[in-house]
């Protein structure tokens, strides 16, 4: 695609207000608009920079932060106060992540809960929506600052695997980053829309889209049909992209100069400078034959043909990935017309031939396949402001859907911007012991506190059998016909017991009063998630003091004196935590107690499985 250049000197982008797209990465971000005149897809860069930014934050000893290229250059010197890869915690609980906690050379918090995982730098915690919200502030300012002229509004891309809590958060940091979230898009949809397809509304087509990045791999199965892109199947592996390739070629290095990866790892500066190198290669490696360079005056050579065999295993596993989303699709090879390559590591020759002798015909790179996803978001964006009427959008719901969890928090279910028809669902659970009734209360809106929201209906789900807390599971369902009519249903899963009832979701709201609510949401976006994360924080706390509690009573006299003066003295600090406003000393107290409690509760748990299994065969 040719490269336009924006003479910003001119003001010939001046305009009252732009949409833009926005690829929030795990490895780099970018930003992208439809320019004015040309009405091309373009990416925001300036100068002869980089069109990409980074997805590193750095927070300073006084806690201010950088993001992007100037983040990325402490990666080395200061891994524990810069964070990396926070889009692969959004949505996430701790025990989702532990297998892969090595991976990050940060503070994740272990609460041993299924609460959001959250990450500690110095003594402040922040959730990956904070996080990601300071990558997109940044990348709003940059567009700000490019364009000259507010960017207040956004289409903002996530893998198609990602689910309902995953895009909700999106959602949430591109709130607190003061942008309007327009819409949520599938990076895959995003990919396809950048090459043209969905422009002929008669044309059917299956699509593959294959997306390899700097440290992540997805492959989607996409049918487009009268303009609407379905995801028929996802598959791919969330620890393998480009940084392995560099990881490779840096092991052979250490071979061919009988280093071992313990010496590397003792001297980081090193580790960083012959990494880079090997980034070089890589890149080098994709045009030529061969690649030569010096480092610390030793002499580091590769061949392509060596470096192919380095990489053919990576490669083939992503090609494994392709096999197994076309299994789960359902689909033979010869059933995919389009196959669209997208991410950085793409550029890598054998790539391409690996991925187009697998479905055996040609692939489509035309495309900077570093900026494809975001130029398809931008084109979404100019679809929605209404510039570009050949292509059909579904209907959609006006506002967000969601029930009341505790504390007064709004659980959206249904973001705004959901296609109609569609459905949603979600498990809760009892909070106290014999509970046997839940009520159900819907909300309309876009604040996180229900009281801001607008209530649609409530019922009781009654007849619950007397479980201890928690282990009831009572699916929450919504679904909205082609009418708009919203039911909601109930159930307990266990017993099968359930309610439901008919809501019409936008009754009685006039474009006015959406414009009012969904601008409150905006002005509101900061002390709203500030407020949030305070409930949830409160939230956790009374039920960690309520457990802990059950806990000792059951088994005080398994403890030491000393085990429960600790403990009292800890729950005793978390109590007096609640009753402040900072979320940051909730959370140490928290964690304070988790430790306390932690060895004794192991112990215990030891030896009630000690005396179950005395005696049996295992």
């Amino acid at each position: 695609m040719a490269k336009i250049a924006i003479n910003i000197a001119t003001g010939s982008l001046q305009q009252d207000e732009m949409i833009v797209g926005i690829d929030l990465g795990t490895t780099n971000s970018l930003v992208a608009i439809i320019h004015p005149e040309t009405k091309q897809p373009i990416a925001l860069k300036e100068h002869n920079s980089s069109s990409l930014v980074p997805s590193v934050i750095h927070f300073d000893e006084t806690g201010n932060t950088v993001v992007g290229e100037e983040a990325k250059k402490q990666l080395i010197s200061q891994p524990q106060n810069t964070i990396f890869s926070a889009k692969r915690l959004m949505g996430k609980s701790y025990n989702d992540i532990k297998a892969n906690a090595s991976f990050f050379s940060y503070k994740v918090i272990d609460d041993d809960t299924e609460s959001l995982v959250k990450v500690q730098v110095g003594n402040k915690f922040y959730s990956p929506i904070d996080l990601s919200s300071l990558i997109l502030k940044e990348l709003k300012q940059r567009a700000e600052h490019i364009l000259k002229t507010p960017v207040n509004k956004a289409v903002i891309t996530v893998p198609a695997y990602f689910n309902d809590a995953q895009r909700q958060a999106t959602r949430d940091a591109g709130k607190l980053a003061g942008l309007d979230v327009l819409r949520i898009i599938n990076e895959p949809t995003a990919a396809s829309l950048a090459y043209g397809l969905g422009a002929d509304k008669t044309a059917e087509k299956t699509i593959a889209v294959y997306d390899l990045g700097g440290g992540t791999f997805d492959v989607s199965i996409l049918k487009m049909a009268d303009g609407v892109f379905e995801v028929l199947s996802t598959n791919g592996d969330t620890y393998l992209g480009g940084d392995d390739m560099d990881k490779a070629i840096v092991h052979y290095w250490l071979e061919q100069a009988g280093l071992t990866s313990e010496e590397l790892s003792g001297n980081k500066e090193f580790a960083q400078a012959i990494r880079l190198k090997a980034e070089e290669a890589k890149i080098a490696l994709s045009a030529s034959g061969d690649f030569s360079s010096t480092l610390n005056g030793d002499e580091l050579t590769i061949s392509r043909q060596q470096f192919e065999s380095l990489i053919q295993p990576l490669i083939q596993k992503t090609i494994t990935c392709c096999s197994n989303a076309l299994k789960d699709a359902a689909l033979k090879t010869s059933a995919i017309d389009v196959i669209v390559m997208v991410g950085g590591s793409t550029r890598v020759p054998l790539v391409k031939k690996a991925v187009s002798d697998f479905f055996g015909k040609p692939v489509n790179d035309s495309v900077n396949p570093d900026e494809v996803v975001a130029l398809g978001a931008a084109i979404q964006a100019d679809i929605l402001a209404g510039n570009n009427k050949e292509t059909l959008l579904l209907d959609i719901t006006p506002l967000s859907l969601g029930i009341e969890t505790m504390g007064g928090l709004m659980d959206v279910l249904m973001p705004r911007n959901s296609k109609i028809p569609g459905k949603a669902a979600r498990q809760y659970t009892t909070q106290k012991d014999g509970q046997g009734s839940m009520r159900i209360s819907v909300f309309q809106g876009e604040r996180d506190m229900v009281k801001d929201n607008r209530r649609l209906a409530e019922f009781n789900l009654t007849g619950i059998p007397g479980m201890p807390a928690g282990l009831a599971k009572v699916e929450v369902s919504f679904l909205i016909n082609a009418d708009g009519i919203l039911s909601v249903r109930a159930k307990e899963l266990r017993s099968g017991v359930e309610q439901h009832i008919e809501v019409k979701p936008q009754y009685g709201l006039t474009d006015t009063e959406l414009e009012t609510m969904l601008l409150d949401s905006i002005t509101h976006a900061k002390d709203d998630i500030a407020l949030r994360a305070l409930v949830e924080a409160r939230t956790e706390g009374e039920q960690l003091l309520a457990t802990t509690e059950k806990f000792i009573s059951k088994n005080a006299s398994l403890l030491s004196r000393e085990e429960l003066m600790n403990t009292a003295a800890a729950m005793q600090a978390l109590q007096l935590s609640l009753t402040m406003e900072d979320k940051d000393l909730i959370h140490t107290k928290i964690e304070a107690l988790n430790n306390i409690s932690r060895p004794y509760a192991e112990r215990i748990m030891d030896q009630a499985i000690a005396v179950a299994m005395k005696g049996k065969m295992v």
